[in-house]
């Protein structure tokens, strides 16, 4: 061909690997133009083969992308820490250990984890990260997914079937005798089949010269190259040695045989060597088999070798005295395509078996043959494994092996050497010693293309024609065509040394004339050939092989001349010559093809003409014309049928080429007719060259000629495919014949297809119409693919042959014009096919799929070919019959369609119908796999999307389309597949989740390579359209989110099958592509064996044994059926959990990096679209900015990987800054709560990058509020409320050891980042650190130059944070004593209350709370005040908005009664409307409410005065309202809280609301409360004794083994002086404290004397006196008796919130004894006198009055009490004492003892008018008693007598 098929441009010439010593004989090519079926058959194998490039489809991919590893943290974990300090370690252990610590495992999981700095680092073309694309697909493999098609086209795989499988050579390397080596030895080498006793292929001759004779020319350095087709123990070498002839006489050949160890003597060497130089003819001597594959095993039958592992690699040697093997391993360096991979052995073999006559080959293993002494020798041999063929390297074992080392044997590389130690006894023990390694490990060329035959293969190799191939049923692929001879025995009826000579002759005229050369001796051809020479036989039998190169075309007189000669064998004078016996003649014709015996007579004499008939009678035969002489042809030839039908066609084909026959050609019909019936072994092996002629009469013959030739095509065609053992779609040979050998007959002729057009389109037009077209037509539908393939092909070539000349160098071939009439044949062609499709897929034929995808691969290869353009109108016809959405059927063909035509590898570059359209294909495509997304058979929307996204991946890792700007035109034009998503967002919402995913992933691809101006055009046209383009990325980090394991178990049964449903249904993973199960099944049923045991997980334990032996190998399929019948096989869980720990790393680690890929690639969107937004360019919600808020929030909410939060502040600060004023606002409340609240729960994470970020973010919002509100109270409000929220949702305490709680590790990360948040050197730092301006915190405004942010501010913020904080954590750390300890517990919820009061919400739950508590507790005032507080909060909140019935006048009058209500609140309860928090709820009506509460509470606590100012406050509102009756309820209620207060007033017994208690806290143990002091405010029932009780028991428990002691008296307490390990509680009664009261008066207290008024009931100082003496004595008398009176302040007043009040504030005065004497006098004085003056509301009302006077009286006067008066005389007027007083108290002192008695006087009278006749008795001794005292008394005051 000398067109350049091969310069690079569409075709690749494969040249054909020739078997030696096949070339046309000049001498035997008898002019080819005389027979163009010769010269086609010639051209048939001859020509290179010529190979179309891209048929299969072209695609170089990228190289494969490390993953990192993400991390993803979780409040309590710091991965990010331990995996760097584990990186530093072992980087460590990697320096000591050097390089030899190279792990197996970093082929599985990228090497180093390297996160980045803390700035996330802007990956390529400035994407935040890897393509989501990536990690959705991290083994795309484009093979894989192609092979998925229906009807996929897949390459012939065996093209060479010459050179498949395994070859061996073998060499020669010496021989040796233990007589020595002094004669030359000459032998054969063939393939043998030992059980069927069979030559499998032909000799290789060698010889060994003894020294003496080399020179040079040793043949010792030839291989013989022997194909071994399918290995078996009974394939094996069969060696045969022989040697000259013998010298009658002379040295006998037993010499190399004998026992003893002789050596020849000087004289028999000489003898020898003279010998056989005069010797040309030689005698059998030896022979041996050497079995290749045996397995050890003494039979040859048994062990023989399973195909599986054909090679037996075996070691042990069997037992022999005799044999000596050295074993030799050579190492080729070079592991090249096709080289020896050091599998070469050295064999010796020792067991050579002496023969002494003449044999023929079969004899050799006859068992009742004799065995001869064997030869002492030995033959050393090299057995080589030679790989050949072609290696593509897709389809390459490593390639396709899951990581390319997943290799079937553990210890296996390619320069694995063995040494095999052979041993062979003479007992035809054998053993083999070639390994199984290498049967299938190929070499992979890298560049992918196919390398031939043996690179290392020397010239002088010599290729064993294998004779296998003429009864194989494969087509010939080379030319051969020779004639082996076999000669097998002569019987003479005497002995002779007979000797037979061979020639091939053209004629039998002239004896004289040279025979023709064609006889093979080693590399030459002769003349003659001879065989070996019988000695002194009279059945002389022979084994040799002769081989004979045959003439082209054979004539009647071409004939084999066979000579017999004897030789004599003694030397005389000269050298013996050889007489003539005999001749035997063979013609060709009638021999050549017989393959039994054949028996031919010997003629004496040659006579002219000796073939004919005629001269027969002239002939004389030897022994009576016996037929004596026996013989074996074997024809092996391509060249000439044996099938006469097929002779009959060549010699037809030739005459009509010749135009010999005459013109209309019956002769050749028939000859075509009769090709039907051929025999099929015939039919295949001439396939290629009947084919080549019968598409010659195609192209050109006539109009009958071509259908004839058609027709039987198809029936050829028809019968391949059926016959032959290839039961693949499309035919092994006929691929291979089109894909290789067919060339267009090398363009020596116009091109095929116009004529196979349009006979196949006539035909196919008949059926249109409706004529019977016969059964030929679905074989041509069935065959259809053969014939477009051929059509495309053919075209091609044209193209190519066309332009090769005139073609610049490095341009593209440019599109072919199709001429008119051919696209119009095309075209109607095309339309039948399509109407048979459509009609047989309506029947749901099986054809028409195939017959679908083979048109789709025909517009596949007319793409690469014709104008495009033109391919488009076939396109769109293919698409007008299948218009819309289909049955599911058709629909189904049309997806196999444009997913066969999208493969193209120039789809991107395709043009659109009009010039002015993009790419006509993309667009259909994008229109039909919308439609099928709302297809109603599901398993169509899951193709389409699936089509999709592997279009996508081969873009995006096609090394062709990296450079950006052609990354952007895929983009776009694949953008309107958003757009229609978009449009009909129901479409995609009806998508199950696994093709949602894949429809997401897609459009992230699409949207990731977009240039920001199209995307900016797709926001620019509505807001709702903008809305839901952000919708879909909300769906992207909804649907890949990477779940923790713990949210995948829940997940795990959601597989879809339900077990043993269908095949088991493998889903390893939710998010990743369904290609990756596929993967993994691989992976998985690979043996997985990194040099490291698996880890010990489930499934994974396995014996030793099994992990060594091959024979047993261990694969997942079992673990599969295991786990499965332990009934978790259908979990994803479970299916995880049976992979190898390393592939569950790979998944895990793709999983993670999709996740993150994902997040990241929505930030990048993200951050365009708030650039976007400022620039107010496109159309959304600028009031609210929802598809700002609704990303953030999401991505807020998800487990994100550590690589996200790192790029997410630096994008989150440029929104603040750009949108903040949006952001912020009270429309946007829900936003800002919601990302507060995560970055608060970002703020508890360990992970110390994360939570720095945490914090900064809230600077950030603080930054916002600064900049919008010029203040922090609104986001003061936020934060506290999802503080709030933040503390349910973490854990604040855990248990410690010792049952205890204590503050988590959260509560102090949490603390830490709150103070942190108002550090402002650390925040410097931290921006910084995060990438972020440094002037991140300086927040601008246009009406102000300086800096409005203020760090005091932030401080206060803080602050006011932690203090919800702290309260929230104290309260949960009483979690276990609430119970028991009701005070803490009323403290804890007032401290939250307090906490929380920026929020009104939240304050008034926590005041609720407390509320209850306290009514549990019975402590009505304190609840009260609780609902008062609440109330006050309410009130404030309406006051501030101006709405209701209030003024800040009511405001103070509630502070009245709980000064708690405070006027702070009421500025911030108007900033408090949150969403789901605020004003909105507080409401007159709700204030209405707790006001009745608070009133019902006060008036079970007695508090009536309270009551009555609660009412007072809800009288306006019902004023307001005009509710009379509810006023005249509130007016009845006032007129009982009067009557009520009266009833107080009025009572004899002084009301006491409550009792109150000073308790003093001293001891470690304590606590908080350790030297504090407090007021309890308890009901007034309870006494001393009770309260001791009482905190006894609540402290006790919590004492922890401690003592604790009650200080028994109220004595102040020096806390140092205290035992240290004991715990004490003082516990004193204390009275309450008027506001008017003088404390410095030294008078007794008597609480009835307080004339309270109505607000007299709240207390905030009290009092308790102590009384003690100074001179040690713990009792005194009165003289001695001093008097501590001790007033506390405490903190507020009571009734308050709580039931104890610390005591603030502690002052104490001493009263000496004779004050404490006037005083206790005084306040008697007092109380009578009192009780005298008190004005009564009525004269008649005396009673009361009556009895507290007896009451008074009694205790002054009567004689039993009068002690108390009298003893102060006694004590300070008598005596010793008396003089120590001074004069002035002594006057006081007497002087109140006369008041006193001047008073008791007047009170006695006045009871005397009080009583009736029934105290008459009373009052004689009230007057008695009186008279005695003064008597008493008139001792020490003398002046007293006349005073009373």
């Amino acid at each position: 061909m000398e067109t350049g098929l091969d310069s690079g441009l569409r075709f690749k010439r494969v040249p054909r690997q020739y078997l030696p010593s096949i070339h046309m004989d000049p001498l035997l090519d008898e002019n080819l133009e005389q027979w163009p079926h010769l010269s086609e058959l010639v051209q048939s194998y001859g020509a290179d083969w010529v190979k179309y490039e891209y048929k299969y489809g072209h695609y170089e991919s990228i190289g494969p992308s490390t993953f990192h590893n993400q991390i993803f943290e979780g409040p309590d974990t710091d991965l990010e820490t331990e995996i760097e300090l584990a990186n530093a370690k072992r980087n460590k252990v990697q320096d000591t250990a050097g390089t030899e610590m190279e792990s197996s495992s970093s082929n599985y999981i990228s090497g180093t984890n390297d996160y980045g700095s803390s700035n996330v680092e802007i990956s390529k073309h400035g994407h935040f990260g890897e393509s989501p694309l990536l990690a959705y697909e991290p083994v795309f493999d484009w093979e894989n997914e192609r092979s998925t098609i229906f009807g996929q086209r897949i390459p012939a795989t065996n093209i060479f079937q010459y050179s498949s499988g395994l070859k061996i050579a073998v060499k020669v390397l010496s021989l040796s005798f233990q007589a020595g080596l002094v004669e030359p030895f000459y032998g054969t080498i063939c393939l043998y089949n030992r059980e069927r006793r069979e030559k499998l292929s032909e000799d290789f001759n060698f010889h060994i010269l003894p020294v003496e004779m080399q020179d040079g020319s040793s043949s010792v350095d030839a291989r013989g190259i022997f194909s071994v087709e399918v290995p078996s123990a009974s394939i094996c070498l069969l060696i045969q040695l022989e040697k000259p002839a013998t010298e009658e006489g002379g040295v006998t050949s037993s010499v190399y045989s004998r026992k003893e160890p002789i050596h020849l003597t000087e004289r028999e060497k000489q003898k020898l060597q003279v010998w056989s130089r005069i010797m040309p003819y030689r005698e059998s001597f030896a022979w041996a088999i050497v079995p290749l594959f045996d397995s050890g095993v003494a039979s040859s039958s048994g062990g023989s070798a399973s195909p599986s592992s054909p090679l037996i690699t075996s070691i042990s040697a069997a037992t022999s005295q005799e044999g000596s093997v050295e074993t030799v391993s050579k190492i080729t360096l070079d592991g090249k395509p096709g080289s020896s991979f050091g599998n070469s052995v050295v064999v010796e073999v020792s067991n050579l078996s002496k023969i002494k006559e003449g044999y023929t080959e079969e004899s050799l293993l006859d068992p009742k043959r004799k065995i001869h002494k064997p030869v002492k020798g030995t033959l050393r041999l090299e057995i080589e494994k030679l790989q050949v063929g072609p290696v593509d390297s897709e389809k390459s074992v490593e390639n396709r092996s899951i990581n390319g080392d997943f290799s079937r044997h553990p210890g296996y590389g390619p320069q694995a050497t063995s040494t095999y130690s052979v041993n062979y006894g003479t007992g035809g023990q054998k053993n083999a010693y070639l390994d199984s390694n290498s049967s299938d490990n190929r070499e992979l060329d890298r560049n992918g293309s196919i390398s031939y035959g043996f690179t290392d293969s020397a010239s002088n190799d010599f290729q064993a024609f294998d004779f296998r191939i003429t009864s194989r049923n494969e087509p010939f692929l080379q030319l051969f065509h020779s004639l082996y001879v076999y000669p097998l025995s002569v019987s003479m009826s005497r002995k002779r040394n007979l000797f037979i000579r061979v020639e091939l002759r053209k004629d039998d005229g002239d004896v004289r004339k040279p025979p023709l050369e064609a006889m093979h001796a080693s590399a030459l051809k002769k003349m003659y050939a001879h065989t070996q020479v019988a000695v002194g036989a009279r059945i002389a039998c022979y084994h040799d092989e002769i081989k004979v190169s045959l003439p082209s075309v054979w004539t009647p007189t071409h004939h084999l001349l066979f000579t017999f000669f004897h030789i004599d064998l003694q030397t005389k004078i000269e050298a013996p010559k050889p007489v003539v016996i005999g001749y035997a003649s063979l013609p060709l014709s009638t021999y050549a093809q017989l393959k039994s015996e054949i028996s031919l007579p010997l003629m004496k004499e040659l006579v002219p003409h000796y073939l004919q008939d005629s001269s027969r009678e002239r002939v004389d035969y030897l022994e009576d014309g016996k037929n004596i002489f026996r013989l074996r042809l074997r024809l092996c030839s391509s060249l000439y049928p044996i099938s006469e039908r097929i002779r009959d066609f060549f010699l037809e084909y030739d005459r009509h080429i010749l135009r010999t026959s005459p013109p209309w050609g019956s002769e050749l019909l028939e000859a075509i007719n009769s090709l039907k019936s051929v025999d099929s072994i015939a039919l295949l092996q001439f396939l290629h060259p009947v084919l080549n002629m019968l598409l010659h009469l195609i192209g050109n013959g006539g109009e009958t000629l071509q259908v004839a030739a058609f027709r039987a095509m198809v029936n050829i065609l028809t019968r391949v495919q059926q016959e032959s053992v290839d039961d693949g779609e499309r035919n092994l040979f006929l691929v291979n014949y089109v894909d290789f050998s067919f060339d267009d007959f090398g363009g020596r002729q116009p091109p095929v297809y116009p004529g196979l057009l349009t006979v196949w389109g006539s035909l196919a037009r008949s059926k249109a119409k409706g004529y019977r077209v016969g059964p030929v037509y679905d074989d041509v539908l069935a065959m259809a693919w053969f014939f477009l393939e051929l059509i495309v092909k053919s075209m091609a070539l044209e193209q190519t042959r066309f332009f090769y000349h005139n073609l610049p160098s490095g341009e593209d071939v440019p599109p072919m014009q199709l001429k008119e009439g051919v696209f119009r044949c095309i075209m109607q062609l095309y339309d039948c096919l399509l109407t048979e499709v459509h009609d047989r897929c309506k029947k749901g034929l099986g054809l028409a799929k195939y017959l679908n995808s083979s048109l789709a691969f025909f517009c596949y290869d007319l793409l690469s070919i014709i104008e495009p353009r033109q391919v488009f109108e076939l396109v769109s016809l293919y698409l007008d019959k299948f218009s819309g959405v289909c049955q599911s059927v058709l629909h189904d063909c049309k997806l196999t369609f444009l997913q066969i035509l999208c493969d193209h590898d120039l789809f991107v570059e395709m043009p659109g119908r009009d010039p002015s359209d993009r790419n006509y294909l993309s667009s259909v495509l994008i229109q039909e796999i919308f439609l099928t997304w709302d297809h109603e058979d599901l398993s169509m929307r899951g193709k389409a999307a699936r089509i999709l996204v592997v279009l996508l991946c081969k873009h995006e890792f096609d090394v062709r389309y990296q450079k950006l700007e052609d990354k952007l035109y895929i983009a776009q034009l694949y953008f309107p597949l958003v757009g229609q998503v978009l449009d009909e967002m129901p479409v995609f919402y009806n998508l199950s989740s696994a093709e949602k995913r894949e429809v997401l992933i897609a459009v992230l691809q699409i949207i990731r390579n977009l240039d920001d101006a199209t995307l900016i055009k797709a926001w620019q046209q509505s807001i709702a359209r903008t809305r839901l383009f952000f919708k879909l990325l909300e769906e992207c980090l909804i649907h890949f989110e990477n779940k923790r394991p713990e949210d995948s178990m829940l997940m795990g049964s959601s597989s879809r099958s339900p077990l043993g449903d269908k095949a088991f249904s493998s889903k390893y993973s939710d998010i990743l592509s369904p290609a990756i199960n596929h993967y993994l099944l691989e992976a998985a049923h690979q043996e997985v064996g990194p040099q490291g045991t698996p880890e010990n997980g489930y499934l994974w334990q396995r014996v030793n044994s099994q992990l060594s032996s091959p024979s047993q190998p261990y694969s997942l399929r079992e673990a599969l059926a295991q786990a499965q019948s332990s009934r978790i096989g259908s979990s994803i869980q479970a299916l995880r959990e049976s992979l190898h720990p390393i592939l569950r790393q790979k998944l895990e680690l793709w999983e993670e990096n999709l996740s993150a890929a994902v997040s990241l690639q929505i930030l990048e969107i993200l951050e365009k679209f708030s650039g976007a937004v400022a620039s107010h360019t496109i159309a959304t919600d600028y009031g609210k900015l929802d598809c700002i808020t609704s990303i953030f929030m999401i991505i807020f909410s998800r487990n994100q990987p550590l690589a996200l939060w790192k790029a997410l502040f630096p994008v989150f600060n440029s929104v603040c800054l750009l949108h903040g004023a949006t952001l912020v606002a009270r429309e946007n409340d829900r936003f800002l709560k919601q990302v507060a609240f995560h970055l608060l729960r970002l703020t508890v994470y360990r992970n110390e990058n994360i939570r720095k970020r945490a914090v900064l973010g809230l600077q950030i919002l603080v930054r916002s509020s600064f900049s919008y509100f010029m203040q922090t109270a609104r986001l003061r409000v936020v934060l506290i409320i999802t503080l709030s929220e933040l503390m349910s949702d973490i854990q604040v305490t855990h248990m410690k050891a010792d049952g205890t709680l204590e503050e988590s590790g959260e509560a102090h990360r949490l603390r830490n980042s709150l103070e942190e948040m108002a550090n402002e050197y650390k925040s410097l730092i931290t921006i910084k650190e995060c990438g972020l301006p440094e002037n991140a915190l300086f927040v601008s405004r246009e009406d102000l130059s300086e800096n409005c942010w203020s760090w005091s501010e932030v401080k206060a913020l803080s602050d006011s944070l932690l203090l919800a904080l702290d309260a929230s954590l104290e309260h949960a750390l009483l979690a276990s004593i609430m119970t028991l300890d009701r005070y803490a517990a009323a403290e804890s919820f007032y401290k939250l209350a307090i906490a929380f009061a920026p929020v009104p919400d939240l304050h008034i739950m926590w005041l609720l709370h407390l509320c209850d508590a306290h009514q549990e507790m019975q402590s009505w005032a304190e609840a009260a005040q609780c609902a008062v507080a609440v109330t006050g909060v309410v009130m404030q909140a309406l006051v501030s908005r101006k709405d209701g019935v209030w003024s800040t006048d009511h405001v103070s009058a509630l502070r009245k009664i709980c000064p708690m209500v405070s006027s702070e609140i009421s500025s911030e309860a108007s900033a408090a409307e949150v969403e789901g928090y605020g004003a909105s709820k507080l409401t007159v009506d709700s204030a209405v409410k707790y006001l009745q509460l608070a009133n019902k509470l006060f008036s079970q606590a007695e508090l009536h005065h309270f009551c009555a100012s609660i009412l007072e406050l809800v009288i306006p509102v019902y004023k307001s309202r005009r509710a009379y009756g509810q006023l005249a309820k509130c007016h009845t209620m006032l007129t009982d809280i009067y009557e009520s207060i009266l009833e107080q007033e009025s009572s004899p017994i002084p009301f006491a609301d409550a009792t109150y208690y000073r308790v003093g806290f001293y001891g470690e143990k304590f606590g908080k409360l350790n030297r504090k002091e407090y007021v309890y405010r308890e009901p007034r029932d309870v006494r001393l004794g009770d309260i001791m009780e009482k905190l006894s028991h609540i402290y006790e428990s919590r004492m922890d083994g401690a003592t604790l002691h009650v200080i028994p008296d109220s004595r102040q307490v020096k806390a140092d002086e205290l035992q240290p390990d004991v715990c004490y509680l003082q516990i004193t009664a204390a009275d309450p404290v008027m506001e008017d009261e003088d404390l410095g008066s030294r008078r007794e207290r008597i609480f009835s004397l307080s004339t309270g008024s109505v607000h007299a009931r709240v207390f905030d100082r009290f009092l308790f006196d102590t009384p003690f003496t100074k001179n040690g004595k713990t009792q005194g008398g009165l003289e001695d008796q001093w008097k501590r009176r001790t007033v506390l302040q405490t903190e507020g007043s009571f009734p308050a919130l709580v039931n104890r009040l610390q005591v603030i504030k502690s002052e104490s005065l001493e009263f000496s004894p004779v004050e404490n004497a006037i005083g206790m006098i005084e306040t008697r004085t007092a109380a009578l006198r009192n009780e005298l003056e008190e004005p009564r509301s009525s004269e008649g009302d005396q009673l009361p009055r009556l009895q507290s006077l007896q009451r008074i009286l009694q205790g002054s006067v009567a004689v039993q009490v009068n002690s108390g008066v009298l003893s102060v005389c006694t004590a300070f007027l008598s005596g010793e004492p008396a003089t120590r007083l001074r004069s002035q108290e002594l006057q006081q002192l007497i002087a109140a003892l006369l008041e006193f008695m001047a008073v008791c006087k007047r009170a006695i009278r006045v009871h005397f008018r009080l009583i009736g006749e029934e105290d008459q008795e009373f009052h004689t001794q009230l007057v008695n008693g009186f008279q005695s005292l003064t008597a008493e008394l008139s001792h020490y005051i003398p002046a007293i007598l006349s005073e009373l």
